[in-house]
C-alpha cells in the first residue's frame, strides 16, 4: 500500500503536475515509520530503500518551467546524495538478511540503485539492470516491469532488440511512447510520430502530454527534413 501511494505521487496518470509532492512525502513518512517499528524485517527496509532511491532523483525530473526532463538529460548534481547513500545501505542490509535471495521490492530498489550510482547516463550498467529486470519479471510480472526490461534491453543491445520485445507486450500509453523513442533511434521518424499520436490519445499529466507533443513535432519535422538530424 505504501509503495502504491508513492507510485501514485511519482507517476500520476493525469493532472497538472508531473509529481505529487504531498503523496510522495507521505509515502516516505509511512515507510520510515514502518521500518522504525519493524527494523528486523526485510520488507519495510527494502520498500524504504526503493522510495528513497527513486525520490532522490525527483529534483531533476522537471525543469524550472515545469517541463519533463528525461533521465538521459537530467542534471545529476541535483540528486539527493544523502538519500541515495541511505537507500543503498538499506538495500544492502536487507539483502544480507535474505542471503541474496531478492524479493520484488529488493529487485526494484536494486534497479533504482544502479541508476542512482551511475555517474552519467552513458555510464549506466544497462547489462546489470537488464539482469535485474529479468529476475523481476520472473517473480513479479507486470506491464511496468516488462516495459522497463524493454528499455534496458534496448540500451544494453540496440533499439531493434527493444522493438522486438515490445511486440510481445500489450499496447498502452507508455508502450507507444517507448516504441516512439526506439523508432526514432533508427531514424524512423514518421513511425515514431505516429506512435506518439497514439500515446497522446491516452490520459497523462499536463507536463507529460506537452513533452510528448514536443517530441512528436520534432519527429514530424525530421521525417521531412532529415538533413536536420543531429
Amino acid at each position: 500500500m505504501i509503495h502504491s501511494l508513492y507510485t501514485a505521487g511519482h507517476a500520476p496518470v493525469d493532472g497538472q503536475a508531473a509529481y505529487d509532492v504531498d503523496a510522495g512525502a507521505e509515502a516516505i513518512r509511512l515507510a520510515e515509520l514502518l521500518h522504525e517499528l519493524l527494523p528486523e524485517q526485510t520488507m519495510p527496509a527494502s520498500v524504504l530503500a526503493l522510495l528513497l532511491l527513486t525520490d532522490a532523483r525527483r529534483p531533476s525530473r522537471v525543469d524550472d518551467q515545469g517541463d519533463v526532463v528525461t533521465l538521459d538529460k537530467q542534471d545529476r548534481s541535483q540528486w539527493d546524495t544523502a538519500a541515495i547513500t541511505r537507500g543503498i545501505d538499506l538495500l544492502n542490509d536487507s539483502l544480507l538478511r535474505t542471503h541474496g535471495q531478492a524479493d520484488a521490492y529488493q529487485l526494484q530498489a536494486a534497479i533504482a540503485a544502479e541508476h542512482a550510482r551511475a555517474p552519467s547516463y552513458a555510464e549506466t550498467d544497462w547489462a546489470e539492470i537488464l539482469r535485474l529486470y529479468d529476475l523481476l519479471v520472473s517473480i513479479a510480472p507486470s506491464d511496468a516491469a516488462a516495459l522497463g526490461r524493454v528499455v534496458a534491453a534496448a540500451e544494453a543491445a540496440d533499439p531493434a532488440t527493444g522493438l522486438a520485445l515490445l511486440n510481445d507486450l500489450p499496447p498502452s500509453s507508455r508502450w507507444h511512447a517507448v516504441r516512439a523513442e526506439l523508432l526514432a533511434r533508427e531514424n524512423r521518424f514518421a513511425e515514431a510520430a505516429q506512435e506518439l499520436t497514439e500515446a497522446l490519445a491516452e490520459p497523462s499529466t499536463q507536463p507529460e502530454h506537452e513533452h510528448r507533443e514536443r517530441r512528436r513535432a520534432r519527429y514530424l519535422h525530421l521525417a521531412t527534413s532529415p538533413e536536420d538530424i543531429a
